[in-house]
C-alpha cells in the first residue's frame, strides 16, 4: 500500500508519496504524470519520511541546498533509474543537456550512443520532482525544454537556484568547465 502528504509551496500544492519508509512520488498537483507511480490503493498517513521530505523542501524554497536526501525508492526500469541517479549528480544552482546526460549513460552502461529522446523520456516521468532534480535538465542551446510541472515552473525552480547559488544576481552557470546562460534570481 502507498500513502500520501499534501504540502504547500510557493509554486502550488505538492503530494508527496511512500511505500511507508522511503519517497516513491513527489507531484506539483495537476502537473502531467501525475500519480501516476502510485498503487491503486494508497491512503494519507502521517509518516516520518514525509517529515524528511517536509523539512527537505522547507529548506530548499527557502532558497539553500539541502544537505540531505530524504530515503527514496524509484520504481522504474533500469534505464530510468539509470537516468535518475544521473540527475541527483547534478549541483544546486547549475544544469545538464539531455545530450550529456545520454553520454554518461552510455559510458556507464558500455554502449557506444544513447539517444538524448530517450533520455529525455526518462526525465520527463521523473516521478520525484525537484528533489531528483529533472528541472536541472535543459536542451543543447541552453533552452527550456519539457518540464512535467510545467515550463514557467522549472524556470522559476531554477531562478530560485541560482538566485540562491549567486546572489548578486549573475546569470551565468558554470556547466562541466564552460559557461552557460542561467536565468535572472529576480525571475523568480
Amino acid at each position: 500500500m502507498d500513502y500520501i502528504h499534501h504540502c504547500g509551496s510557493p509554486l502550488g500544492g505538492i503530494t508527496v508519496a511512500s511505500d511507508g519508509n522511503a519517497l516513491t512520488g513527489l507531484w506539483f498537483e495537476g502537473q502531467k504524470y501525475y500519480a501516476d507511480t502510485l498503487d491503486d490503493c494508497f491512503a494519507e498517513n502521517a509518516l516520518p519520511v514525509f517529515d524528511q521530505a517536509d523539512k527537505w523542501l522547507n529548506i530548499y524554497f527557502s532558497g539553500n541546498a539541502p544537505d540531505f536526501t530524504p530515503p527514496l525508492l524509484m520504481r522504474a526500469t533500469p534505464f530510468r533509474k539509470a537516468v535518475w541517479e544521473i540527475l541527483l549528480t547534478i549541483p544546486f544552482g547549475q544544469t545538464m543537456t539531455y545530450g550529456e546526460i545520454a553520454k554518461l549513460v552510455a559510458k556507464q552502461t558500455g554502449s557506444c550512443r544513447m539517444s538524448a529522446q530517450a533520455v529525455g523520456g526518462a526525465v520527463g516521468h521523473n516521478p520525484i520532482s525537484i528533489i531528483i532534480p529533472c528541472h536541472r535538465v535543459i536542451g543543447a542551446d541552453g533552452g527550456m525544454t519539457g518540464y512535467a510541472g510545467g515550463i514557467e515552473r522549472k524556470m522559476k525552480l531554477l531562478a530560485l537556484e541560482q538566485g540562491a547559488a549567486n546572489p548578486a544576481g549573475a546569470v551565468l552557470t558554470k556547466r562541466n568547465g564552460r559557461h552557460t546562460e542561467g536565468i535572472s534570481k529576480h525571475e523568480y
